[in-house]
């Protein structure tokens, strides 16, 4: 079996004295995980920081086994940041939605356009808002969608039969105008919808970068 692709950085772990196994968001094969020989040698290390996006390609004896990937580094996005912490922090908790809620080699090309769109846009001066969004979109895919459109003076939502009070930066979401209440509010929000339709359902954990984010904000 081998396919190639584009795709972004999710995680990456050692395997032995020389390789990794790492995890892949893909645009036409989905999340995907294999093997890197030579992952941790010196030349090859730097192409392998969580956001970058890079040429794949992943071959196996059998498609029901553990593969190996060939990479080229396609764009660097988390040395763009790595004097920022705030950003850098933020490519880390996408990246670990993604690798912890995504199901194994589904397609989803919206996710991934999404994704795409939310690294691309990281270095304008509305970034936090576009990840809150993101946020929100990443759960309407997953399959709970929140319509706020249906009624904008209302202050609260009934989901899941309880009654949440909708962030301000959601109610008026053209608003360039931003305080730090309204991104924790916006923050705890998505949270809360995380947690009660995804994580806990699937006794998971909220991702430490996601967490740490919230402090930073």
């Amino acid at each position: 079996m081998f396919w190639s692709d584009e795709g972004y950085l999710l995680s990456k772990n050692n395997f032995d004295e020389n390789s990794i196994i790492i995890e892949v968001f893909t645009l036409n094969h989905g999340k995907y995980s294999g093997i890197v020989y030579g992952g941790s040698s010196k030349k090859q290390k730097k192409n392998f920081q969580i956001g970058n996006k890079l040429f794949i390609n992943w071959k196996s004896k059998n498609e029901n086994r553990t593969g190996y990937f060939n990479i080229e580094l396609l764009k660097p996005v988390s040395p763009l940041f790595f004097d920022d912490k705030k950003r850098a922090i933020t490519i880390l908790s996408a990246s670990s939605f993604l690798k912890i809620l995504l199901p194994e080699r589904q397609i989803n090309k919206k996710i991934y356009n999404s994704f795409e769109d939310l690294i691309n846009n990281l270095s304008s001066e509305l970034w936090i808002k576009d990840y809150l969004f993101w946020e929100l979109s990443l759960i309407k895919e997953l399959g709970f969608e929140i319509d706020f459109s249906k009624d904008r003076s209302k202050s609260f939502i009934e989901l899941n039969g309880k009654s949440y009070k909708i962030p301000y930066l959601f109610r008026l979401d053209n608003s360039e105008y931003l305080t730090s209440i309204h991104i924790k509010e916006a923050l705890a929000f998505n949270k809360n919808l995380l947690i009660e339709n995804f994580i806990t359902p699937n006794k998971l954990r909220i991702p430490l970068s996601r967490n740490i984010l919230e402090k930073y904000c």
